[in-house]
């Protein structure tokens, strides 16, 4: 019923609707005047129904933008007492243009639907009241004022119609421009969620595969001075200790380019690649687990930079989970790069090949990251074992 307006809307339209009033008041008095009202209903009576209809009209067109519905109410209203006084359309009655059309622009479905009724239904009581009317009608309709019944009928339902689709129009342009408004925030809240999906994903990737091997090489040193005190001062436990030291600054140098990314937008810096990877099985290894791989057949050229990311990050997710559920149980790693396509494996005894609990994340990553490749992975317990397995298509940028 009623719309919420801004201050300077509802200003505006006060002011505009007092203006209208102070020039159909003096229009209205003129037109008693001419019509001989004066002599027949007394100049009080008059004053007061021109006052009346003047003040109507008016005020449907202050409440036009804030409530449609009570506009449209309030100009029948005026037409009818305007009609029941006998008094011809005046200057007061362009406000019903304005009415009609912001029920078309601004209102509900039914009052969008009532205006254009109304505009059909008022050039028809124009019409009628002009050529039926007892101060009007001239001794009643006749063949003669036939042709210009029907020309008043279409002039009259052409401009009512005119001011109604009008306020169509514009009520289609703010529901274009509604939706453009939706979309674009839609398009924004997607573009945000797929950010905080990358970040996600590469915090996890950096940050839980180095904790991982700091991790591992924490507990094999603590271990190890547990079971000989004499130990703790030992090669392995330095060579464990710089390990851990070694992955730590890595790790930390990887966050901290996350988040200047994060403060400051710009390019990104080198990816990780296929020669990444030796470094990668030496974490691994340094970490106590027993590691095997196998490429075979070796690539034929440079993969595509996209297919190397995500096989390094794929494979960093793997072995980071075998650190973490893997009981040091010895780990199989297989690549095969065919020419259409790259197959990797990683099998490993973690939790007697049952889904590792807590890796839930490390596995929807790696998931994506094949997705993103074009590809798909699947990760389930085989035979005793743990297996992630992947393929990921190269065919078609290796041929470009």
């Amino acid at each position: 019923m009623f719309r919420r307006l801004k201050t300077h809307q509802f200003v505006t339209d006060i002011v505009v609707a007092a203006l209208f009033f102070a020039v159909a008041l003096p229009v209205e008095l003129m037109v008693g005047e001419a019509t001989g009202s004066v002599r027949i209903l007394g100049a009080p009576a008059v004053l007061f129904a021109e006052a009346t209809i003047a003040l109507i009209f008016s005020c449907a067109l202050a409440i036009r933008r804030w409530s449609p519905p009570l506009a449209l109410a309030l100009a029948w209203a005026g037409a009818a007492l305007q009609m029941a006084l006998g008094r011809p359309p005046t200057v007061s009655d362009l406000a019903i243009f304005g009415v009609l059309y912001v029920t078309a622009a601004y209102g509900t479905a039914r009052v969008y639907w009532a205006g254009f009724a109304s505009a059909l239904a008022g050039a028809l009581v124009i019409t009628a009241y002009l050529f039926l009317g007892p101060a009007f009608a001239g001794g009643g309709p006749s063949w003669q004022t036939l042709p210009l019944a029907v020309a008043v009928l279409v002039a009259a339902g052409f401009a009512l119609l005119l001011s109604w689709t009008v306020g169509a129009l514009v009520r289609t342009a703010v529901r274009a421009q509604e939706n453009r408004e939706a979309q674009r925030r839609a398009e924004a809240d997607a573009a945000a969620e797929q950010e905080r999906v990358r970040i996600a994903r590469d915090m996890h990737d950096v940050v839980a595969h180095s904790l991982a091997v700091v991790i591992a090489q924490a507990d094999g040193a603590r271990y190890a001075a547990a079971a000989d005190p004499a130990a703790a001062g030992s090669s392995a436990a330095i060579e464990a200790l710089g390990t851990i030291s070694t992955t730590a600054r890595a790790a930390l140098a990887d966050v901290r380019l996350l988040l200047t990314q994060l403060r400051h937008p710009q390019p990104e810096g080198p990816q990780p690649r296929l020669a990444d990877l030796e470094e990668l099985y030496a974490q691994v290894r340094a970490a106590g687990v027993e590691l095997r791989v196998d490429v075979d057949p070796a690539p034929s050229r440079e993969p595509p930079a996209a297919v190397q990311l995500a096989v390094y990050r794929i494979l960093q997710e793997a072995l980071t989970n075998t650190l973490r559920h893997g009981d040091g149980q010895p780990v199989r790693v297989t690549l095969a790069w065919h020419r259409d396509r790259v197959d990797l494996e990683v099998r490993n005894g973690a939790k007697t090949g049952e889904r590792p609990a807590d890796s839930g994340h490390g596995l929807v990553g790696m998931s994506e990251r094949a997705a993103l490749a074009g590809g798909r992975l699947l990760a389930a317990g085989e035979d005793g074992e743990f297996v992630v397995s992947a393929t990921l298509p190269i065919a078609s940028e290796l041929d470009r």
